[in-house]
């Protein structure tokens, strides 16, 4: 295949017509490719699932991560350990492209692999890699680590994707109309086309942004001579790097670089949209903000079978599956915990990205109810929690590292390491209950409850993300009541929280499941139903052609 003219190997559709590059840092396209962290990456793999069951005419552009993220593995006593395995990709292909970038001033070579869409069933993508004999060692490890603790890597790494996913369009021959960034990571892409162009409006024309961060803090921001000193500007001076993002002070904000010198903006849920809208109003030279609610390809994540089941009214069947996915579920936790699960037992699934806002460990936290809720004989319960820390958060693996050592204290509560595509739908689907228990509005929008939704199991969250958008109380999940968290202090919104959760746990949601099961399993189907249509990435997909590249 000639990459230097490329064109997208298979017939577009017409509504879908006009040429999107997609940057994103990481990607979740398939579990053999570890190339990704989190909510960010399932959401971007989505995305590009979509785009190819719609024939749109999209490309993703990201970096192939030598030790991809981390991989999780235990301590002697359980606890995490944070570990980098080499990876390598077989079914990858060498594009023979290869180029220069200026990185810290000096000329760094990139070369470029290629995801065929038949291999997993996804628009093309791209991965750059700095990983060659050609690049000195500290040029070769830009590519090593997912989100590099070292902040230089880290600016090294938003220059590759940004520049280097610039300049490969052009060394393809490849000219999108709209240049989509996944987040600000790639934003000094348009430092390189105000270079092509040498007019800020014509890269205005070309860019859209979408951002999934609802505090500012969170958003990224480094030094600006350090950024200047690393080559991020494309040879532009300070003073006129200023001018053009109104920047004056010393912190290089790159998602307020993003929204200035894009066209349009969106957030990832309608709340999120709100909040976005009001956090950057005070900032001027700032784009519109849409929101296009984030959503995941039903495709990949459903089970087709529990569907069937549903849609031919037959219970016994669907009852039948689920235990099931349950036992199959289970088997994982036995081999990791030596805890052996009952798929009889309502079983509640914590499962994401461990960070503190996230709040994995709330339901400890008043451990005489806990102790009471675990004990429990005529509502007897079963609780996993899984997921992955950044490998330099040491609060949040702290956060980890007690609910395992909690967890040796009960036979029905396990946590479980490895939290990839590939464990993410098995706990998905042997979850009867999906727990989201994020501080409210801190959470953009939390995908992993639509494909739990996806695979029977029923969202009990805090109202945050798309959760509004999606959970009509008692009828298809639960959610906890939002208080008047504008006046509480975070303890205060931990505690009412708390016990709203377990409020509804007890009087509401265990007495269901054991004691009315026939609306317990409708509930079930109620989501599956709902999540189906509305939060299936081919709406979002199609959205982002009708209101972000038109």
């Amino acid at each position: 295949m000639n990459f230097r003219n490329f064109r997208i190997p298979y017939p577009i559709d017409d509504r879908y017509a006009r040429k999107v590059a997609y940057f994103s840092m990481e990607f979740a396209v398939h579990q053999p490719l570890k190339i990704y962290s989190g909510g960010l990456g399932f959401l971007s793999g989505s995305h590009l699932r979509s785009a190819y069951e719609l024939r749109q005419n999209m490309i993703g552009i990201g970096i192939l991560w030598k030790y991809g993220y981390y991989d999780q593995s235990r301590n002697q006593d359980q606890t995490l350990q944070v570990s980098w395995m080499e990876k390598n990709y077989a079914f990858l292909e060498d594009t023979g492209i290869k180029f220069q970038i200026p990185i810290h001033e000096s000329p760094v070579w990139v070369k470029v692999y290629y995801l065929n869409p038949e291999t997993f069933k996804s628009a093309p993508l791209f991965l750059l890699s700095t990983d060659v004999p050609e690049n000195d060692y500290v040029s070769q490890t830009i590519t090593h680590r997912l989100y590099d603790a070292n902040i230089a890597t880290k600016v090294a790494q938003f220059i590759l994707l940004g520049v280097g996913g610039a300049k490969l369009l052009d060394e393809m021959g490849y000219h999108p109309e709209v240049y989509h960034l996944n987040e600000a990571h790639g934003i000094s892409a348009a430092f390189y086309l105000y270079r092509k162009f040498g007019n800020i409006e014509e890269v205005r024309k070309r860019l859209v942004f979408t951002t999934h961060t609802p505090e500012e803090a969170g958003n990224e921001k480094h030094d600006i001579f350090l950024c200047y000193k690393m080559s991020y500007f494309c040879g532009l001076s300070l003073d006129e790097t200023r001018q053009l993002t109104g920047i004056h002070d010393d912190q290089f904000n790159h998602s307020l670089v993003a929204l200035r010198f894009a066209r349009l903006a969106n957030g990832v849920s309608k709340l999120h949209g709100e909040v976005s809208r009001a956090m950057w109003s005070k900032y001027e030279g700032v784009c519109e903000i849409i929101s296009i609610t984030n959503a995941q390809n039903y495709r990949y994540w459903a089970d087709k079978q529990l569907y069937k089941s549903m849609e031919e009214g037959n219970d016994a069947a669907w009852d039948d599956r689920k235990k099931y996915l349950k036992k199959r579920a289970f088997e994982i936790v036995a081999d990791q915990t030596g805890k052996v699960f009952d798929p009889n037992v309502f079983t509640i699934v914590w499962a994401r990205r461990f960070a503190g806002y996230k709040r994995a460990d709330l339901l400890t936290r008043d451990i005489e109810r806990f102790n009471r809720l675990t004990s429990d004989t005529k509502y007897p319960i079963q609780i996993i929690w899984a997921g992955k820390p950044y490998p330099m958060d040491y609060p949040s693996i702290n956060d980890f590292n007690h609910l395992v050592h909690l967890s040796k204290g009960y036979k029905n509560v396990a946590v479980v390491i490895g939290y990839e595509l590939a464990l993410s739908k098995r706990l998905k689907q042997g979850a009867d209950c999906w727990l989201n228990n994020p501080r409210v509005p801190r959470e953009a929008s939390g995908t992993s409850g639509m494909t739990a939704a996806m695979n029977g199991a029923v969202n009990f969250s805090t109202e945050d993300g798309w959760i509004p958008e999606f959970v009509n109380q008692g009828n298809n999940g639960f959610v906890v009541p939002p208080g008047d968290y504008a006046n509480m202090h975070t303890q205060e919104q931990d505690q009412y929280d708390l016990n709203k959760l377990y409020e509804i746990l007890q009087n509401q949601i265990l007495p269901l499941y054991y004691d009315n099961h026939e609306t317990w399993r409708q509930v079930a189907k109620n989501g599956m139903r709902d999540v189906r249509f509305q939060f299936d990435s081919n709406r979002m997909a199609d959205e982002y052609y009708k209101l972000m590249y038109k």
